[in-house]
């Protein structure tokens, strides 16, 4: 393994990243968070037992791949902790021996929660449809110099100090009462809770790459969900393509090897935000129903639609994909007919490129291309060769038209459920 290995979301997000970073991490030595916190969500089944990871590396499910939190996460520490806790229950071993936390990641408090709810509420109509987490207002004081660093935890009255500054700061912009003593308190204690676990991640990384161990970076969201490539400002507070794993881990580009890019056969998003190919009609409702398109952070009913390659060539324009996963393909076998947004069309002028301007995008009209469906059932297929004839002719081409080889299938949701073509 030449570099580390990246794994990224093609789309909005949910195109099932964790099962394939679960494949790869089978022989990672190591698996990387580089961005995000705990407002991304991974499900992953394991012998039986599904979990569901959110600010975790999902490369913990093996027994052997040593996990880190880089210094682009932000991180809730009452929440990691009760994730670590609850996958400890179901049988994974998550100690510090398994487990490493940048000391340079910021820290999420309880009162950027607070704040996040609050200006959802201000937007009303326009809201955003985050999460709620605190991951926007903790990477705003991020931004603003503001923020509390998790070193600082170990430097209890500079902690303090840094802390109410950041929690004043707030105040002043959200205008809210909160009790600063008893998250001081809490704090006091999680600090020698996640004592063992904090290291300089920098040099632990690069020492991994430069002794040519398997590194896997798994991204969290997805590039259409990117702080400047995305959907804006229907977007993340972070870098989710290939330019926040440089940032959120000290990985230099030259350290890159392969990238892959994980696409669902069709298209979902959850929130607010433009949707050019979703459908609100019956095909919406089965993909939603059969596909089970339910949030694993949030609960919330994901919004359905065709396939958008658009969007994908955007997505590959801007992270250089080597090899693509596709996802869930099962979920389209019973459709008679399957549909392929290739171009958007306005004002009379056709093109390919996804637009900046959203009030463009939401004046558009989607040009499809259209396939017959397979109407039979290909969650036993082991190889490409075994799958419907008009199944691979969509695979086929959908990859003609990303323009890059679809190496991995996914045709159920076991960790088995996989074909390698």
């Amino acid at each position: 393994m030449v570099g580390a290995a990246i794994v990224l979301g093609a789309q909005w997000g949910d195109e099932g990243k964790g099962k394939l970073v679960d494949v790869l991490a089978q022989k990672a030595d190591l698996c990387c968070r580089a961005a995000g916190g705990n407002n991304a969500g991974h499900t992953i089944v394991a012998n039986g037992v599904p979990y569901d990871f959110h600010i975790l590396p999902s490369g913990l499910v093996n027994d052997t791949c040593i996990s880190v939190i880089g210094n682009g996460v932000v991180v809730h520490l009452p929440s990691l902790f009760s994730e670590m806790d609850i996958n400890i229950k179901k049988g994974l071993k998550v100690d510090s021996t398994r487990l490493k936390l940048s000391d340079r990641a910021h820290l999420v408090f309880d009162f950027h929660q607070l704040c996040d709810g609050i200006s959802e509420g201000e937007l009303g109509r326009g809201s955003l449809g985050t999460t709620k987490k605190g991951i926007g207002p903790t990477y705003s004081s991020k931004a603003s110099r503001s923020g509390v660093r998790v070193h600082h935890l170990f430097r209890w009255p500079e902690f303090e100090t840094l802390y109410r500054n950041c929690l004043d700061g707030m105040q002043k912009r959200y205008q809210f009462e909160y009790d600063a003593e008893e998250e001081l308190a809490r704090y006091k204690v999680l600090a020698e809770r996640i004592r063992p676990y904090v290291i300089d991640t920098i040099p632990y990384v690069h020492k991994a790459i430069e002794d040519k161990k398997y590194v896997l970076v798994e991204g969290a969201n997805a590039i259409m969900l990117d702080l400047d490539f995305g959907t804006y400002p229907y977007v993340t507070s972070s870098s989710t393509g290939v330019g926040g794993v440089v940032t959120g881990l000290g990985i230099p580009p030259k350290k890159i090897g392969e990238v892959y890019g994980v696409v669902k056969a069709y298209t979902t998003r959850v929130g607010a935000g433009p949707f050019p190919t979703e459908q609100l009609n019956s095909v919406g409702e089965y993909l939603q129903t059969v596909g089970h398109e339910y949030g694993v952070t949030t609960g919330r009913k994901r919004r359905c639609g065709w396939l958008d390659l658009v969007v994908l060539k955007h997505s590959h324009s801007l992270n250089d994909y080597t090899s693509i996963n596709l996802t869930k393909l099962d979920i389209l076998d019973q459709l008679p007919e399957i549909k392929i947004g290739v171009a958007y069309l306005h004002n009379g002028t056709r093109y390919t490129d996804f637009p900046a301007d959203l009030e463009k995008l939401a004046e558009s009209t989607v040009e499809y291309e259209t396939l017959p469906g397979w109407l039979s059932d290909i969650s036993k297929c082991k190889k490409f060769s075994e799958l419907p004839v008009n199944c691979q002719r969509y695979v086929l081409r959908v990859e003609e038209l990303i323009g890059v080889r679809i190496q991995w299938i996914g045709v159920g949701p076991g960790r088995d459920a996989m074909v390698e073509k």
